[in-house]
């Protein structure tokens, strides 16, 4: 059996789970930051990062390598260069708003004028506009693990108030359209 290890608030992990529903595995949900489940993931995983899974002896590090190792185990389509893109874009963005969610956390004021942050608010900007015109050109039109990464993306955005989509009316229709999948409602973080 695989064990996904991860938590319910994490984009990274969400994308798994919604990309897994249909797939045996256990989910073991982890509060990372502290006690005996920040030992569990130092245990098993260097990177101290979700999501992790265990499957058959392997242990699999971050939500890309664990897609592309499921995919080649069970024989899955293997994505197309296209769609690779499409999820550089999308971890590029997420991976931003992750850094800035942990500073605004750890009590580091985002809206400086400062190097890093503009960076961040750079490529988050950027990222989202284009991600909003491939909705928009029905690049994202099929429910597949890149339209999966950015559901999840979007729904993470709107869940920790992290950016202002409302100019990017293609991201808010892709998101209603899809809000009501059943492994969307069984995984928002909202509920957990």
């Amino acid at each position: 059996m695989i064990k996904l290890y991860g938590s319910t608030t994490s984009p990274f992990v969400r994308r798994l789970r919604m990309w897994m529903a249909n797939m045996d595995h256990e989910f073991i949900n982890l509060q990372i930051f502290t006690g005996k489940d920040r030992e569990t993931l130092a245990n098993r995983n260097p990177t101290l990062k979700i999501p992790m899974i265990e499957c058959e002896g392997d242990v699999i590090f971050d939500s890309r390598v664990i897609y592309r190792y499921l995919t080649e185990k069970f024989d899955y389509p293997k994505p197309s260069w296209e769609q690779e893109n499409q999820l550089t874009l999308i971890d590029a963005a997420t991976d931003s708003l992750v850094q800035m969610l942990l500073l605004d956390r750890s009590e580091i004021d985002t809206s400086e004028d400062k190097m890093y942050f503009k960076l961040q608010r750079e490529r988050v900007n950027s990222t989202l506009s284009h991600l909003n015109m491939l909705v928009d050109t029905g690049s994202f039109s099929d429910w597949n693990y890149p339209a999966i990464c950015l559901f999840s993306l979007i729904d993470w955005i709107e869940f920790r108030r992290l950016h202002d989509l409302n100019d990017l009316a293609g991201l808010l229709s892709f998101h209603e359209d899809n809000a009501q999948r059943i492994e969307v409602t069984a995984t928002d973080p909202r509920k957990g």
